[in-house]
C-alpha cells in the first residue's frame, strides 16, 4: 500500500478544504479517496488537518466573531444570548462525540459504510431543501437540536455543515442565520477535536512536513469553498448538494464494496 507523499498530502489537504464547508462531508470524501487510491493514512491525520479549514473559517467570519467578542465584553444581551446558544449546542455535540468516539473512529476503516452514510446525507439535504416558511431565529431549543445534529455528523459520511444547516432549516430558521450559526458553531468544536486528537496521537505518525502541506492546502481551499457555498446557498440551491451526495455515495458504494 502506497505511503503518504507530499503530492498525496497536498491532494488530501485540497480535498479537505474544498469539501469541509460544502455540505458533502469532507471526512467521508477523505476516507473514500484514501481507500480508492490505496493510501495508508491514520484517522488522526484527517482530523488534525481540519486546523487549516478552521483558520479559513475564522478569517472569513472575522467581522462577526469580533462583533460577538466585543459585545460579550461589553455585556450586550444579544451577544451573551448568542454565545450561550453556541455553548449549549457545543455541549450537546461533545456529549455525543465523546461517548461515541471509538465507534466514529472505527468507521474510517469502512469506506463502504461511509459511502452509504453519504447517501443518507443527500437524502437529508433533499428533505431540508424543500420550500417552507423560514422566519425564525435561533433559540435554546433549536441550538440544542443543531448541536445534536453536529454530534451525529462526527461520523464520516455525514456532513457537519449539511446536518446543522439542514436541522436549522427544518426548524424554520432563516437560511442566512442557519448558515452563519452552523459555521460559527463549528469553530470551538473543530478546534477541540483537532487539539484532543493531536495530543492523543501527535500528528498520527505523519511527518511534520506532510502535515503542514496538507494544513496549508486545506486553508486555501477551505476559504474559497466557504464563499462558494454561501453564494449557492443564498440562491436556495441546497438541493444541488443533495443530488451530488446521493449520486457520489452510490458510485463510491459500488467502488468500495468488498
Amino acid at each position: 500500500m502506497p505511503e503518504l507523499t507530499v503530492g498525496y498530502a497536498l491532494a488530501l489537504g485540497l480535498l479537505q478544504g474544498i469539501t469541509e464547508w460544502l455540505p458533502i462531508s469532507s471526512s467521508g470524501h477523505l476516507v473514500i479517496f484514501q481507500s480508492l487510491l490505496g493510501i495508508s493514512v491514520p484517522p488522526e491525520f484527517d482530523i488534525v488537518i481540519m486546523a487549516g479549514t478552521i483558520a479559513a473559517l475564522i478569517l472569513y467570519f472575522r467581522a462577526r466573531i469580533l462583533s460577538l467578542f466585543s459585545g460579550l465584553v461589553a455585556g450586550e444581551r444579544q451577544a451573551i444570548r448568542y454565545c450561550f446558544f453556541i455553548v449549549a449546542a457545543g455541549m450537546a455535540t461533545a456529549l455525543i462525540g465523546f461517548s461515541a468516539r471509538p465507534f466514529f473512529l472505527s468507521l474510517y476503516a469502512r469506506p463502504f459504510i461511509v459511502s452509504l452514510l453519504l447517501i443518507v446525507t443527500g437524502i437529508f439535504l433533499f428533505i431540508a431543501s424543500r420550500p417552507r416558511v423560514q422566519e425564525g431565529d435561533i433559540n435554546a431549543k433549536s441550538a440544542l437540536v443543531i448541536g445534536i445534529a453536529q454530534g451525529i455528523a462526527i461520523a464520516p459520511g455525514i456532513s457537519r455543515s449539511g446536518s446543522t444547516i439542514g436541522a436549522a432549516l427544518l426548524l424554520g430558521i432563516r437560511p442566512q442565520e442557519a448558515a452563519e450559526f452552523s459555521f460559527i458553531l463549528g469553530i470551538p468544536i473543530m478546534i477541540a477535536a483537532s487539539a484532543i486528537t493531536f495530543m492523543d496521537e501527535p500528528m498520527g505518525g505523519v511527518p511534520p512536513l506532510l502535515l503542514l502541506v496538507a494544513v496549508v492546502a486545506a486553508f486555501i481551499a477551505g476559504y474559497a469553498s466557504i464563499g462558494i457555498f454561501m453564494k449557492v446557498f443564498r440562491n436556495n440551491h441546497l438541493d444541488i448538494f443533495a443530488y451530488y451526495c446521493i449520486l457520489a455515495g452510490s458510485m463510491f458504494a459500488i467502488l468500495t464494496f468488498r
